[in-house]
């Protein structure tokens, strides 16, 4: 009997402290950050990982409280130990940028892999970049593109235009110009500025492509508008090559692509 009544227990409380957890997202969907911070954090006490990692991240962003990224990195490291993936992921990014912690390529790696290993998208193309560069870990293009891979597929943008600039470039692939197009459509049309960029390249060369001025100019604009100083510099050097007439038709498709949110462009 005392054995089912600590398990009732157990329950009641754990029903408790979810009902802390629920209301501490309610009061942050309505950027009450005070009331969040203070609920969020009664449950981290008692061991609520979700609300270790979203205290992590309202320190880490400053929600609520003084920035702190000493104190991100505790609550991140809390709900990480217990195999929040979220928490995983952004320890990794903490590790990696030194927000906190001395910075640390492989400590990086090490959450990264295991957010990967639960199917973290972003956590699987952090460490297909962590593998194409060599950074904590010794380089490995065809370590690289199996994260990329993975991230790609669950629809991850930044692992889809880093998959691409792997087939561009035949690092750890055979070298494969319309593929490197295939991912960096997807990535352009989620709006990641590096997949216009470089579809920009790929229509401007005519590599994976017919070469098409307009098509260039128009993703080199639009990657442009996201503040990308190399295709600001590139958009005025197709347009050199172009009619006034073309680069006007050009102006228009990325007009029209940009109201569509990047969709349905090519």
């Amino acid at each position: 009997m005392k054995k089912l009544l600590t398990v009732l227990w157990l329950l009641l409380a754990s029903a408790t402290w979810a009902g802390e957890v629920e209301d501490a997202d309610a009061a942050y969907k309505k950027k009450d950050y005070a009331t969040a911070i203070q609920k969020y954090r009664a449950a981290g006490i008692k061991g609520i990982a979700s609300a270790q990692f979203n205290l992590g991240f309202m320190y880490s962003e400053g929600q609520g409280v003084v920035q702190d990224y000493v104190e991100a990195v505790k609550w991140y490291k809390l709900a990480a130990a217990q195999g929040d993936a979220s928490a995983q992921l952004n320890l990794g990014e903490m590790y990696y940028n030194g927000q906190g912690v001395v910075q640390d390529y492989a400590e990086a790696v090490k959450w990264y892999k295991l957010a990967a290993a639960q199917g973290d998208a972003q956590g699987q193309s952090n460490l297909g970049f962590m593998y194409s560069k060599g950074q904590g870990v010794v380089q490995d293009y065809a370590e690289a593109v199996k994260w990329y891979k993975l991230a790609a597929a669950q629809g991850d943008a930044q692992g889809q235009s880093n998959l691409g600039f792997m087939y561009s470039k035949g690092q750890g692939v055979v070298q494969d110009y319309a593929e490197a197009v295939k991912w960096y459509k997807l990535a352009a049309a989620q709006g990641i500025a590096q997949g216009q960029s470089n579809l920009g390249v790929m229509y401007y060369t005519g590599q994976g492509v017919v070469q098409d001025y307009l098509r260039a100019h128009m993703w080199w604009n639009l990657a442009a508008v996201s503040g990308d100083k190399s295709s600001v510099k590139n958009r005025d050097i197709v347009a050199a090559k172009m009619t006034a007439q073309q680069i006007a038709e050009a102006q228009k498709l990325a007009r029209e692509c940009q109201a569509r949110k990047f969709k349905n462009c090519d």
